[in-house]
């Protein structure tokens, strides 16, 4: 039996001219979300992670302010049915934190996991489904997302048919 090739993108990527094309992306993005799917947001300060996640929110219709949980380490969107969980771990330096918080519970199927830092807690986040890494590139950034999964190659599928990249 012969298989056709698989066509579901392992990658995309995305020029991002100023902030109002990055919030862009994220609205894209929101567009193709579904529960249970992990992010992780890399770049170095300033590369528009927060931003990124700005997008997404208000592509799901959140309206409210979006900041950085930078001191409390993460926050909570609960948006209709969907708990949408943006981590900043830039700041986290304690093991025990992580387990004292229960963080793990909220890498589960009825939920989204947006993570940037997750470098900071590696060995205790899950895998990604995901990884958007931006960087900057003179006055612009350019947004790399790579399917680190089946389901975020499913995903970066339906991103990519929602809305071409």
């Amino acid at each position: 039996m012969i298989h056709a090739p698989d066509n579901t993108p392992q990658r995309l990527t995305r020029h991002l001219p100023d902030e109002a094309a990055t919030l862009a992306l994220g609205a894209d993005m929101a567009q193709a979300l579904t529960p249970g799917l992990v992010f992780y947001l890399e770049g170095n300060l300033g590369a528009g992670k927060t931003t990124l996640t700005r997008g997404v929110l208000r592509g799901l219709g959140y309206a409210g302010k979006v900041k950085s949980p930078t001191y409390t380490l993460v926050e909570l969107y609960a948006i209709s049915r969907l708990k949408l969980y943006h981590f900043d771990l830039y700041r986290f330096n304690d093991p025990r934190e992580w387990e004292e918080a229960g963080f793990r519970e909220y890498f589960n199927p009825d939920s989204v996991c947006l993570v940037e830092w997750p470098e900071k807690a590696a060995e205790w986040l899950p895998k990604p489904d995901v990884e958007v890494a931006l960087a900057i590139v003179d006055e612009a950034r350019n947004a790399v997302l790579t399917a680190a999964s089946e389901a975020g190659k499913q995903w970066l599928s339906q991103l990519q048919y929602t809305s071409p990249i």
